[in-house]
């Protein structure tokens, strides 16, 4: 009957009208939730790096010292040329064992190294009481060392003492000096089966 006279029925402007303002408000409903839910993120990851940064605590220069003394004598045992050489500063020199000048360069200690590092296998080299120190951009350290393996198909013991000085150069310790020298006490005892071991190298890091 309405539709007869034209007369439209009220409800439908009324439920258009409120439909429009109501999906205005879930549209910025949702907007506002999803900024928030970013925010929030953001936050959590800002908090989260902020607590890593925190448990980041940098090596002192003695234990930056004592791990580079650990990453040397690990080269040294397993033959790693490059390793060794990223713990010795070019310009290394090294008390020579016999009556002889010492050994200036990293060049010239590689060569003697490699020479005496073909003769040997099951190489061992355990460091015990290092003390180190440290003042601005100079270290040095000390420690015994206990040294086994098998020379030119024999077995040898020896153990001895070895000073380090190291320098702080582009924000790396090198080894810059080494004196490295036999103990004069009892050697490690041999196995039974083992003869009497050639004195040669029986000197770890020196000659």
């Amino acid at each position: 009957m309405n539709k007869q006279f034209g007369i439209s029925h009220p409800g439908r402007k009324l439920g258009k009208a409120i439909m429009f303002p109501l999906a205005a408000v879930l549209l910025l409903a949702n907007v506002s939730s999803a900024a928030a839910q970013k925010e929030k993120k953001k936050k959590k990851d800002e908090t989260k790096a902020t607590d890593n940064s925190k448990t980041v605590v940098p090596l002192t220069d003695e234990q930056q010292i004592d791990y580079q003394l650990s990453e040397m004598l690990g080269a040294w045992q397993v033959g790693d040329i490059e390793k060794l050489h990223s713990t010795y500063a070019d310009d290394v020199s090294m008390v020579n064992g016999s009556w002889a000048p010492p050994v200036i360069g990293w060049a010239n200690y590689a060569t003697i190294y490699q020479q005496q590092r073909a003769r040997m296998e099951r190489v061992r080299m355990d460091r015990s009481n290092t003390y180190i120190r440290a003042n601005g951009n100079t270290g040095w350290a000390c420690y015994q060392w206990d040294f086994s393996a098998e020379v030119d198909g024999q077995t040898v013991f020896s153990r001895g003492q070895t000073t380090v000085v190291l320098e702080k150069r582009d924000n790396r310790w090198l080894i810059v000096h080494n004196h490295t020298s036999l103990s004069p006490g009892p050697q490690p005892p041999s196995p039974a089966n083992t003869t009497t071991p050639p004195q040669a190298p029986a000197k770890p890091n020196g000659f």
